[in-house]
């Protein structure tokens, strides 16, 4: 998802939690534009992919702020509609990132080239999962809340 649009859905966020998780979504598109403009010039000096150090983490620090601030905030949460409608956007532009770079990686002709659109993916596919909480969470915190208090008790 473009930055903007993140910062744009930062801005319309009424809570901490929607906040905190918007605002760290930009940072990582951020991080994705950053290494996308390294490997263009990398290209335009060497007529090759580069090797591209990029490892995200998954979304774990995603998650991990997302639902510590979810704590903080709590059950009281109410989404305006300005704010669920700004989250559905979210979610397509997601999605339709997944797909490119999914797409990419299927066209790529290095393995670092496949290997890098592979790892944006996954993380497009994670900051898509996110969303899709963020928006269950702002609709339904007390099932939101049920089902992560449930999925924690069952991972121990």
């Amino acid at each position: 998802m473009a930055k903007n649009d993140n910062l744009t859905a930062v801005q319309k966020s009424d809570n901490e939690a929607g906040r905190k998780l918007l605002h760290s979504l930009a940072l990582e598109e951020d991080t994705h534009l950053k290494k996308l403009e390294e490997i263009y010039h990398s290209i335009q000096n060497k007529m090759g992919w580069p090797a591209v150090a990029f490892e995200p983490d998954k979304g774990k620090s995603l998650r991990e702020l997302f639902v510590g601030a979810c704590k903080v905030t709590g059950v009281s949460v109410k989404g305006s509609s300005t704010e669920v409608d700004a989250i559905n956007t979210a979610i397509g532009k997601e999605k339709e990132s997944y797909d490119f770079y999914e797409q990419q990686s299927k066209d790529a002709t290095y393995e670092t080239e496949r290997a890098f659109y592979e790892a944006v993916a996954a993380e497009e596919r994670e900051h898509e999962i996110i969303l899709v909480h963020y928006y269950e969470y702002l609709t339904d915190p007390v099932d939101w809340f049920t089902r992560v208090e449930r999925h924690s008790l069952d991972a121990g």
